[in-house]
Protein backbone atom coordinates (compact mmCIF):
# COMPACT_ATOMS: atom_id res chain seq x y z
CA UNK A 1 0.00 0.00 0.00
CA UNK A 2 2.82 2.41 0.85
CA UNK A 3 4.49 1.74 -2.49
CA UNK A 4 1.25 2.58 -4.33
CA UNK A 5 0.96 5.90 -2.42
CA UNK A 6 4.58 6.79 -3.17
CA UNK A 7 4.15 6.02 -6.87
CA UNK A 8 0.87 7.97 -6.95
CA UNK A 9 2.68 10.99 -5.48
CA UNK A 10 5.25 10.74 -8.26
CA UNK A 11 2.67 10.47 -11.04
CA UNK A 12 0.57 13.33 -9.68
CA UNK A 13 3.73 15.41 -9.41
CA UNK A 14 4.65 14.64 -13.01
CA UNK A 15 1.17 15.57 -14.24
CA UNK A 16 1.20 18.83 -12.27
CA UNK A 17 4.59 19.84 -13.68
CA UNK A 18 3.44 18.99 -17.19
CA UNK A 19 0.14 20.84 -16.76
CA UNK A 20 1.81 23.94 -15.33
CA UNK A 21 4.32 23.99 -18.19
CA UNK A 22 1.56 23.63 -20.78
CA UNK A 23 -0.50 26.40 -19.15
CA UNK A 24 2.46 28.80 -19.11
CA UNK A 25 3.55 27.85 -22.62
CA UNK A 26 0.07 28.47 -24.02
CA UNK A 27 -0.28 31.79 -22.18
CA UNK A 28 -3.09 30.61 -19.94
CA UNK A 29 -0.97 31.20 -16.83
CA UNK A 30 1.86 33.55 -16.06
CA UNK A 31 5.07 32.26 -14.54
CA UNK A 32 4.51 34.86 -11.84
CA UNK A 33 1.00 33.68 -10.96
CA UNK A 34 0.15 32.16 -7.61
CA UNK A 35 -1.53 29.22 -9.35
CA UNK A 36 1.61 28.39 -11.32
CA UNK A 37 3.80 28.66 -8.24
CA UNK A 38 1.49 26.47 -6.15
CA UNK A 39 1.28 23.86 -8.89
CA UNK A 40 5.07 23.67 -8.93
CA UNK A 41 5.42 23.62 -5.14
CA UNK A 42 2.94 20.76 -4.77
CA UNK A 43 4.51 18.90 -7.69
CA UNK A 44 8.00 19.32 -6.25
CA UNK A 45 6.75 18.03 -2.88
CA UNK A 46 5.39 14.94 -4.64
CA UNK A 47 8.72 14.40 -6.34
CA UNK A 48 10.54 14.83 -3.02
CA UNK A 49 8.40 12.06 -1.54
CA UNK A 50 8.80 9.77 -4.55
CA UNK A 51 12.48 10.32 -5.27
CA UNK A 52 13.39 10.35 -1.58
CA UNK A 53 11.68 6.99 -1.12
CA UNK A 54 13.63 5.57 -4.04
CA UNK A 55 16.93 7.03 -2.82
CA UNK A 56 17.35 9.40 -5.76
CA UNK A 57 19.16 12.09 -3.77
CA UNK A 58 19.98 14.44 -6.69
CA UNK A 59 16.31 14.54 -7.72
CA UNK A 60 15.22 14.99 -4.12
CA UNK A 61 17.66 17.89 -3.63
CA UNK A 62 16.61 19.53 -6.92
CA UNK A 63 12.95 19.40 -5.93
CA UNK A 64 13.62 20.83 -2.46
CA UNK A 65 15.25 23.79 -4.21
CA UNK A 66 12.34 23.92 -6.72
CA UNK A 67 9.92 24.19 -3.78
CA UNK A 68 12.04 26.92 -2.18
CA UNK A 69 12.02 28.95 -5.41
CA UNK A 70 8.23 28.67 -5.60
CA UNK A 71 7.78 29.66 -1.95
CA UNK A 72 10.19 32.58 -2.37
CA UNK A 73 8.28 33.76 -5.42
CA UNK A 74 4.96 33.53 -3.53
CA UNK A 75 6.53 35.57 -0.72
CA UNK A 76 7.63 38.21 -3.25
CA UNK A 77 4.14 38.26 -4.78
CA UNK A 78 2.62 38.75 -1.31
CA UNK A 79 5.04 41.63 -0.63
CA UNK A 80 4.17 43.25 -3.94
CA UNK A 81 7.72 42.85 -5.29
CA UNK A 82 6.42 40.66 -8.12
CA UNK A 83 3.15 41.37 -9.82
CA UNK A 84 1.07 38.20 -10.18
CA UNK A 85 0.00 37.35 -13.71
Amino acid sequence: MTEVLIETCGWIAALLILASYILVSTGQLSGQSRTYQWMNIVAAAGFVVNSGWHGAIPSTALNVVWMAVGLFTLWRIARGTVQPG
